[in-house]
């Protein structure tokens, strides 16, 4: 974590009240870890009776719920969610009485996490970085140019319903100086004065001070506020430091039965995979049955193969406690593997295997738990990006639970992959030509897989792995199973579109689209006409019908 000391200072000027706030919180321990120590500047707008509140409430808003949203959550992400409801509040306050009518206010937020900064700017505060010296601007004032006024804000949260954000980030260094400033501090000292206050003073909260007290010197006209942030030293790990740390360890050597490593002795191989190992262990300790999972012996010192087991055990952990298995701690554990709760039971992959015919009911209920399951997912901003019946676990209590994160992915995480990860059979039609997956991928890859327990089929066929399939127009769950209802076959038809914008948008309108059933269906969409599905194909027949039809008046005119 970064060790980051911060002061800060505000005066109210000239003005008969203060309409800036500043605050800041720095956690400690995980959450500290997770989320960074975060700084917030506002000034209210000013003439306004409300402005010191809009400016309060939006910066205690923004200090409280950021470190409410899931980990899982980009920092950009978890900002801009939390202004957006602050912005929407203001509106409604300002909505409700002429009273609050024009309650606004500016805001520049800073988050300091691992061995990178995060900003979000809405206003005309300003944030500089001091480095090496030099004093360098982060951020550009929303206003107008007006001949009367100073300036005239065009951006701030409560002034518009839609409310735009400027984000940044950028690599942190050890001796860094962060400020953020009210007009009242960069307006009436310029950015000479700011930087020459930087120079003579190291301190941060006497560097606060003196920024506040040379605008006071310099005549300015506003609320006067800064604060500063150095940030004194840089953590050893970037962004979270239990990557770093698990990528230290060894991996296991491969096990059999009877064999025990870390207190855990080996029951059983339950899977083995070109990557990953996993094993049914018991704890010695307690006896407890546990699912271990690693990865083949041979990759032992690919880092990049072990930071993705780290990074599913990471995600595995802030999964939801109802339909995935949970992450068990092991204080004792010194190789590279996690451990995870086991459940007795099979894959819906399995069930298929050994010939089962799934019910139509059978496959609405599981439908449904699937998308409550996957629903919660995408709410922490996780998209799974590998959904088929093999990752699909029913207990001997009828319990439904997604398993491997392996290729998961968090909001904000920037991946390079050669290819897009999953199944080829499951995955969605755009992740072919290179658009990476995202929610309504996985809604795509949920529909294949209830269309495949249904029908054993696929809707556009079985696809092999490095082939480049021709989506044409999904083939109707009644040509395989009769008995299924027009209403399911139009959502499972839905669900598998080969146009993204024509599928469900999120996991809780398909899980609605189930639970409404036959009481209200949905529209059954007409069969896309050959001409507009394969224009070639339907030139080539029109052009062999014209020469048959030759054929046939020729053979008449000859005969008379």
């Amino acid at each position: 974590m970064a060790d980051v000391r911060l002061g800060y200072a505000t005066h109210a000027g000239p003005r008969p009240y203060n309409e800036d706030f500043v605050a800041a919180a720095a956690p400690e321990g995980a959450e500290r870890a997770h989320k960074g120590v975060l700084l917030a500047i506002a000034d209210g707008v000013g003439g306004h009776a409300h402005g010191r509140e809009a400016a309060e409430y939006t910066v205690r808003s923004l200090l409280a719920d950021y470190f409410s949203t899931p980990d899982t959550w980009s920092v950009e992400k978890s900002l801009d969610a939390v202004l957006a409801a602050a912005n929407r509040w203001l509106l409604a306050q300002a909505a409700r009485t002429a009273e609050y009518a024009g309650m606004a206010t500016t805001l520049t937020a800073l988050v300091v996490r691992g061995r990178r900064f995060h900003l979000a700017h809405v206003g005309d505060a300003r944030a500089y970085l001091w480095r090496d010296r030099t004093l360098l601007r982060l951020t550009e004032d929303h206003t107008w140019p007006h001949p009367e006024l100073s300036n005239v804000l065009r951006r701030a949260v409560g002034l518009e319903r839609r409310l735009l954000v400027d984000f940044d980030d950028g690599e942190l260094a050890a001796g860094d100086r962060f400020v953020l400033a009210t007009d009242g501090v960069w307006n009436a000292l310029g950015d000479d004065r700011v930087a020459a206050v930087l120079q003579r003073t190291a301190d941060p909260q006497a560097a606060a001070d003196a920024l506040v007290a040379e605008a006071l010197r310099a005549g300015t006209t506003d609320n006067a506020s800064a604060l500063v942030a150095e940030v004194a030293a840089l953590p050893a790990a970037n962004v979270h430091d239990h990557l770093a740390d698990g990528r230290r360890r060894a991996l296991p050597p491969r096990l059999k039965a009877g064999e025990a490593i870390d207190g855990l002795r080996v029951e059983a191989l339950l899977h083995a995979s070109r990557l990953t190992l996993l094993y049914r262990v018991r704890r010695e300790a307690d006896g407890a049955l546990l699912v271990l999972k690693t990865l083949l012996p041979e990759f032992d010192g690919d880092d990049e193969v072990c930071r993705t087991l780290v990074h599913e055990e990471w995600l595995a952990r802030r999964a939801p406690g109802q339909g995935f298995p949970q992450v068990v701690d092991h204080a004792t554990r010194a190789h590279l593997y996690y451990l995870m709760s086991w459940h007795a039971g099979e894959t819906l992959q399995a069930a298929l295997a050994r010939g089962h015919r799934y019910r139509v009911a059978e496959v609405v209920d599981l439908g449904r738990a699937l998308l409550r399951h996957l629903g919660a997912l995408h709410r922490l901003g996780i998209v799974h990006r590998d959904l088929k019946p093999d990752n699909l676990h029913v207990d001997r209590d009828g319990r439904l639970r997604l398993l491997d994160l392996g290729v998961a992915a968090a909001a904000g995480e920037a991946r390079c992959e050669s290819s897009p990860p999953g199944t080829p059979s499951y995955m969605a039609p755009e992740l072919f030509a290179g658009q990476p997956a995202d929610e309504v991928s996985d809604l795509y890859a949920c529909g294949v897989t209830l269309y495949e327990l249904l029908t054993r089929r696929y809707p556009y066929g079985e696809i092999e792995p490095f082939q480049h399939p021709q989506f044409g127009t999904p083939l109707p769950p009644t040509r395989y199973r009769p008995d299924t209802p027009a209403w399911l076959e139009a959502v499972l038809l839905k669900a598998c579109a080969r146009a993204p914008g024509a599928r469900f948008e999120t996991a809780e309108e398909f899980r609605l689209a189930l639970e409404r059933g036959a009481q209200r269906p949905l529209a059954t969409p007409r069969r896309t006409p050959l001409v507009a599905r394969n224009p070639g194909l339907a030139l080539k027949l029109l052009v062999v019908a014209s020469l048959l039809l030759d054929i046939v008046l020729l053979y008449l005119l000859s005969r008379a």
